[in-house]
């Protein structure tokens, strides 16, 4: 069965490897940009051989398709990080030592850690990780779909607790968080 998938794999990149490439260069700035979407494309195709559709036009389409939401994944991530390089480089300025780096890495950490289990696996398989979605929801047995919303709840959770710490805020005073308490009793006043 492997060499059979080998094999028709072997063929989709003969047919239509020239295709995309000259699609990817039109899509990305530079050659090895193109070749590392084609080589992506062709991957996502190794990992689920029996989604590819049969017939030449059909497998065209299924590539082209694969390729281009590979590239979309990319420039939303692009833009994530040109959306939060300023705070970064903010950050970075006022602390120029290797100490206040550390610390800044313990900040995302420790914001990463307080998100739920699922989301925070998400957040690091996408952003630290770089996988695509569809390798997250396999791995995580779950749809592409719930990854995209794992996905965007975790970053905006994160740049929320990101930006509160950055701004040197809290959540909740040492008074509020005690005043919606039940008073408990004591255990060593008489009945």
């Amino acid at each position: 069965m492997l060499a059979e998938q080998a094999d028709r794999l072997s063929e989709l990149f003969e047919a239509h490897g020239d295709r995309l490439y000259r699609l990817a260069r039109r899509l990305v700035s530079n050659t090895d940009d193109a070749l590392d979407l084609v080589q992506e494309t062709f991957l996502k195709a190794a990992r689920s051989p029996g989604s590819i559709p049969r017939g030449l036009t059909n497998e065209e389409a299924w590539l082209v398709r694969v390729l281009i939401n590979v590239r979309r994944d990319q420039w939303r991530k692009e833009a994530v990080r040109k959306h939060h390089a300023p705070e970064l480089k903010e950050a970075a300025a006022q602390h120029g030592d290797p100490e206040a780096a550390f610390l800044i890495r313990a900040t995302v950490w420790k914001a990463l850690d307080s998100l739920p289990p699922r989301r925070r696996a998400v957040v690091v398989m996408s952003e630290i990780d770089g996988l695509s979605m569809a390798s997250i929801a396999a791995l995580l047995g779950i749809n592409a779909i719930t990854v995209r919303w794992h996905l965007s709840r975790g970053r905006r959770e994160l740049a929320q607790k990101l930006r509160a710490q950055l701004l040197g805020e809290t959540h909740e005073q040492p008074e509020k968080a005690l005043a919606g308490r039940r008073p408990t009793p004591s255990r060593t006043s008489a009945p």
